[in-house]
């Protein structure tokens, strides 16, 4: 494709270069030049659909969490496959993980995150990967520990919320929805735990690890848990006392990404996965699985 747009390009330039002695040339020369064009376009077609056919698939190795992104990769698997590509799907439980095994080269891509939570973890671990695709979002959920509605919360509840910096933001503006902090004026996606500046209820924050939050939803009054945990650990949205809004800044800013080392987002392979992930296929797997747990971007 690329050589082709070069076969063109040079001709143009060839015919300028030429002074364009007359119209019938310069338009021989373009005309000739797109038909190159369109005979390369087709060759790589067919080339791609005799390695589909014939089973010799290229391999490309994604990182994802369990749920639901090795799930929605694997509803992708056969539309992949007609594109001549063999997917392989490495589970991690962790937000940390995948991204040093793409950044080290072990995987071409990984996903299981939001653009967000991609830059800064670049800044803060000196990688530098990027986003290849925005596929869907997952709404944050609060659920029910210790106590079971947010109306009956005591003084002083413990409510468990993701430690890294922007999910962490994000359960903040959550709680924020609800009534149950008041955060400094613009503080957005950006804010900490420091940015309260109302708490009626007196709710004490308890940090930590974003997968371990299911595992410890018994020993807090409520937990504010990342969609793809709450999948995981055997939630349905219906089982949130309160979930974002579709019209939120959490679901205009956290869809997921497919993420690639930096100037491989236009890989042939890359491309595929991409348009796999955001198929007809996949969208109604999305849909059909989830039940508004997963919302398609696409």
């Amino acid at each position: 494709m690329k050589k082709s747009l070069y076969v063109l390009a040079a001709a143009l330039i060839a015919a300028a270069a030429a002074g364009c002695s007359s119209g019938q040339e310069a338009a021989e020369t373009t005309a000739a030049a797109a038909q190159t064009q369109a005979a390369e376009e087709t060759q790589e077609e067919a080339a791609e659909e005799t390695q589909a056919a014939s089973g010799e698939l290229e391999t490309i190795i994604v990182g994802a969490s369990p749920a639901p992104h090795a799930e929605i990769l694997e509803a992708a698997r056969e539309v992949l496959a007609q594109k001549g590509y063999d997917l392989q799907v490495m589970e991690y439980l962790d937000y940390i993980q995948p991204n040093l095994a793409l950044e080290s080269g072990d995987l071409d891509a990984n996903y299981f995150q939001h653009l967000p939570y991609l830059e800064s973890f670049n800044e803060e671990n000196g990688t530098n990967l990027v986003s290849a695709a925005m596929i869907h979002y997952e709404p944050f959920g609060i659920y029910a520990g210790a106590c079971a509605s947010l109306e009956e919360l005591p003084d002083g509840a413990v409510v468990a919320v993701p430690n890294d910096t922007t999910n962490e933001a994000r359960a903040l503006c959550l709680l924020e929805a609800q009534g149950l902090i008041t955060l400094k004026e613009g503080a957005g996606i950006n804010a900490t735990k420091n940015d309260i500046v109302d708490n009626p209820k007196n709710i004490e924050l308890y940090e930590m690890e974003a997968a371990q939050i299911p595992r410890i939803i018994g020993d807090v009054d409520i937990a504010v848990i990342n969609g793809n945990y709450a999948i995981d650990a055997g939630y349905q949205v219906s089982d949130a006392l309160a979930i974002e809004d579709s019209e939120s800044l959490g679901a205009q800013t956290y869809g997921n990404v497919v993420a690639v080392r930096a100037g491989q987002e236009e890989d042939p392979a890359i491309q595929a996965l991409v348009e796999a992930l955001t198929s007809d296929e996949v969208k109604a797997f999305m849909e059909e699985t989830y039940q508004g747990a997963v919302v398609p971007l696409f």
